[in-house]
């Protein structure tokens, strides 16, 4: 069980030279954090084993924590419909969080409502090691990084969403992909009110140039 230093999903990680069931019948034992003790349960990627593209987010909501299952709630509907405005084909993607497990608050504004909080770069840290398995296992040509905590996950604590969306990068050292698409997380598209559909623009225009990006041809 972790403790106050040991922040750390190593030790729970199987050997490299397994697949995604295995990872993730392994990761619903993880407790190399504390946010495992709040949450119902590890929620870990899915998609097709082949796929070229993963979508990266920060963490489940609630009716992902719920459902144990990536992307199944109101931002999951948003983000597919923007891969499919954009020409990126969401059944052959696979989907993930930098974090498997919800992070929440509940206060009494809020009443039984559990409200998502971010993750801490310490549980980020920590959590790290199965996406660097998952991506060990699927060497993705494209990852789509939904927001600043997926793009941190990647780069470190300087990532910056905001001045890095909608350009093409190579993949940082130790991540086992080609390249990598920043984007805003969907969710910020469902929070943005009256400007809810200029950000969606902008989200769909971020993941054309991913589309375009598996379009060429390959060097």
């Amino acid at each position: 069980m972790s403790g106050p230093d040991d922040y750390d999903a190593t030790p729970f990680v199987p050997e490299k030279d397994t697949d995604l069931d295995a990872l993730r019948e392994a990761a619903a034992a993880c407790e190399g954090c504390p946010l495992f003790r709040e949450a119902s349960g590890t929620v870990f990627g899915e998609g097709r084993p082949g796929a070229r593209v993963v979508l990266l987010g920060e963490q489940p909501g609630d009716q992902e924590d719920r459902r144990g299952r990536p992307f199944v709630g109101p931002a999951g509907r948003m983000l597919r419909r923007a891969c499919e405005d954009a020409g990126i084909d969401p059944d052959e993607t696979y989907v993930t969080n930098a974090v498997k497990h919800f992070k929440f608050v509940t206060t009494e504004e809020h009443g039984e409502r559990r409200i998502h909080k971010p993750p801490s770069l310490r549980e980020l840290t920590a959590c790290k090691p199965w996406l660097a398995a998952e991506l060990h296992v699927l060497k993705p040509e494209l990852i789509i990084a939904l927001g600043a905590t997926a793009g941190k996950a990647l780069y470190g604590s300087g990532f910056r969403v905001t001045q890095e969306r909608g350009t093409l990068r190579k993949a940082p050292e130790g991540i086992e992909a080609d390249e990598v698409v920043a984007t805003i997380h969907p969710s910020a598209v469902l929070r943005a009110g009256k400007d809810r559909d200029d950000m969606y623009e902008g989200l769909v225009a971020d993941l054309r140039v991913a589309a375009a990006a598996l379009d060429e041809p390959s060097q």
